[in-house]
């Protein structure tokens, strides 16, 4: 796979000019320090909380070429900290959203998207032609495979983690002794040690600030200025205005990486991927012939969020959004109904409702996701999917 150009550009243009003004009056950058943010590459892996502001800061600071991988709609729920999409991106993919945001705020850029999850079949592909990796992924499993993969292919890798009021920011694989993941978490926690998705929160802030920190290790690494947090540690409590700084020993027997599916089985495991559990489907030539034939035996279960159901839905069915599928409420209402009912699941493209399958299979719910969601049966049922009823 090859997507970036070689292209090395030895100038700015008017446009740039412009923009990078306090840049350009620094004498950390300046415009030789600007042409190499602009012939820089950027790998950002994840377009979430963190994702957010590393993309956005990215851009303004022109880096040339940035990468996105994310395969994760836009939910409501997400806005409180994710603030490179915007309300009326709910239910689009992230790196839509994302993309679309960036270019917005600067045209010079290039984006690339990969609509997919990180595995070890295609990370070294996905992040071999990009200068430096910025980890902004939730779970341990995508974090080991991600630092594993930027051991072998010898890339720096910006790390990045939040929880509640607290976050840490460090550099991995900078120089051939420098520590990495492993030299900080020589296993991974163990499954009961980690909070679910669902169980822990995270004050927005947070997310922002460790995400302009990640950003700003990456242009000191691109500039080779400054000190670069390269066997260190930086970790900072927000709710009690406390940070410190720990410094990380390398052992060369954590970068005898030979095998990436060693952790693969840590990935499945993760209880906010739920990878393991089997999903049944349903295309929608098939559906459409069952509810047609027995409506009133059938629960039809909208995943997404409210505001898409409002504008487009299949008369009959029930909004009850992925994010809410884990209430009580909600659950035992699915439950009594799926004693005299068939549960079938739907969203927009398919993908949400395959994960909420997953999380009510882990309830004893028996239920199928309907293949390709609204925009694959809308065109049975053109008059319900215009406006709900």
């Amino acid at each position: 796979m090859t997507i970036l150009k070689d292209i090395k550009f030895n100038f700015l243009n008017e446009d740039e000019q412009e923009r990078y003004q306090k840049h350009l009056t620094l004498k950390e950058i300046g415009n030789e320090g600007q042409i190499k943010l602009k012939n820089s590459s950027v790998l950002c892996i994840g377009a979430g909380g963190l994702g957010s502001s590393v993309l956005i800061y990215l851009a303004a600071a022109g880096i040339g070429k940035i990468g996105i991988v994310d395969n994760d709609h836009v939910e409501k729920s997400n806005l409180q900290r994710q603030i490179v999409h915007e309300t009326n991106a709910i239910g689009n993919l992230k790196i839509v959203s994302a993309k679309k945001r960036i270019k917005g705020l600067n045209p010079n850029i290039e984006v690339f998207t990969f609509d997919t999850r990180i595995t070890s079949e295609n990370v070294l592909e996905i992040i071999q032609e990009f200068d430096i990796i910025c980890d902004c992924s939730d779970n341990f499993g995508t974090r080991y495979l991600i630092n594993d993969a930027c051991l072998i292919l010898n890339k720096p890798l910006v790390f990045g983690s939040v929880q509640g009021f607290e976050g840490q920011v460090s550099v991995f694989n900078l120089y051939q002794n420098s520590p990495n993941l492993r030299d900080l978490l020589p296993e991974s926690p163990s499954k009961n040690a980690i909070p679910s998705c669902a169980e822990y929160g995270v004050v927005g802030v947070s997310t922002g600030l460790i995400g302009m920190l990640q950003v700003n290790e990456i242009i000191k690494i691109i500039l080779k200025k400054g000190e670069i947090l390269d066997g260190k540690i930086l970790i900072f409590d927000l709710l009690n205005n406390k940070m410190k700084k720990l410094h990380l020993k390398s052992d060369p027997i954590n970068k005898k990486i030979q095998n990436l599916s060693k952790f693969e089985d840590f990935y499945e495991d993760n209880e906010c991927s739920e990878k393991n559990i089997a999903i049944e489907r349903i295309n929608a030539s098939e559906f459409n012939s069952l509810y047609k034939l027995k409506p009133n035996e059938i629960l039809l279960i909208d995943v997404r969020e409210h505001q898409e159901f409002t504008n487009s839905a299949i008369d009959g069915s029930v909004c009850i959004p992925l994010s809410h599928l884990n209430r009580e409420a909600d659950l035992k209402f699915i439950q009594q109904e799926s004693l005299i009912k068939n549960v079938f699941t739907i969203c927009q493209t398919g993908k949400r409702s395959d994960q909420a399958s997953k999380i009510l299979s882990k309830y004893k719910i028996q239920s199928k996701s309907i293949e390709g969601g609204i925009e694959k049966i809308k065109k049975y049922y053109p008059a319900k999917i215009s406006k709900h009823i």
